[in-house]
């Protein structure tokens, strides 16, 4: 897509944080933009946002929950009623879960890949067959994360996965789309710290999955970074984030990375991998 003006598009978990921010930069660039969360209270800000900031007119703020398939076919359904055709979808819902994974319980792994991974998943089968069917082209934006491709770290044993995962699916989309030359970009965004409202996560937990785990009794879990000794901003705004987004949109970039200074993690990661590769570190006989 040339131009994200005049088009119609789809947030997942938009009413705040990055989802936010991407739905802003959006509306801003010209876009309608539907906007869906679960959060009520916050989907109720968002029509004083959009008619603040001029977009009103080209805002739905809908309640979904990602994890919900035949509600996030309805979404849709009132999306392209009210909108027009879909042709931007914003896989962006997610929830920060953060613990010691040797400690998780079934509960923890249901609702983070739930929510991370097969929320995106939910995406894809909902919101592809609208946008390959009326044949304008479009583009699919799927949130992930920058500890993703980062080294291990503590407590991040469930979130990083799914969103090591949802990079994956990006990359394959990505080879799909091409070979059967559908004019339908791709792009995984990769965040850093970003000044939303994670550390909130926990208090979003459904409560078929609120069970006696450590997962549940940290109380920032997503806290503040070391001390920058360079004077790098680590926490950045989430508007930039999704101008960041409108950018990859419409010169088709696959990766949006949001934090350069943590490219020695991604490095110290990609040259173990390569180390075991190299012909003398298992037995070849």
């Amino acid at each position: 897509m040339k131009s994200v003006s005049g088009a119609v598009a789809f947030v997942t978990g938009g009413a705040s944080g990055i989802g936010l921010g991407m739905a802003r930069a959006l509306a801003a660039a010209g876009a309608k933009v539907a906007v869906c969360d679960v959060n009520d209270v916050r989907l109720a800000e968002v029509g004083e946002i959009a008619a603040r900031e001029g977009w009103a007119d080209r805002c739905l703020a809908l309640r979904l929950d990602v994890t919900d398939r035949p509600g996030y076919a309805a979404a849709l359904d009132e999306t392209e009623a009210k909108l027009g055709p879909l042709q931007i979808i914003v896989n962006n819902a997610g929830v920060g879960i953060a613990g010691p994974v040797d400690e998780a319980t079934h509960a923890d792994w249901d609702w983070g890949v739930g929510v991370n991974l097969i929320g995106v998943a939910n995406g894809l089968v909902a919101a592809l067959p609208r946008i390959k069917a009326h044949g304008m082209g479009g583009h699919v934006v799927n949130t992930a994360s920058e500890g993703g491709i980062m080294s291990a770290r503590l407590t991040r044993g469930i979130y990083a996965p799914t969103k090591a995962a949802v990079i994956s699916l990006t990359e394959h989309l990505r080879v799909e789309l091409e070979a059967k030359r559908l004019d339908i970009g791709t792009t995984v965004v990769c965040p850093g710290p970003v000044a939303t409202n994670i550390s909130e996560t926990e208090t979003m937990r459904p409560a078929e999955f609120q069970v006696d785990s450590p997962f549940r009794s940290r109380d920032n879990p997503h806290g503040a970074l070391p001390a920058n000794p360079s004077g790098v901003n680590y926490w950045l705004d989430p508007l930039l984030v999704g101008r960041q987004t409108v950018h990859a949109i419409e010169t088709n970039k696959l990766y949006v990375i949001t934090h350069p200074a943590f490219l020695d993690s991604v490095k110290a990661r990609h040259a173990g991998i390569e180390a075991a590769m190299a012909e003398d570190y298992l037995p070849r006989e």
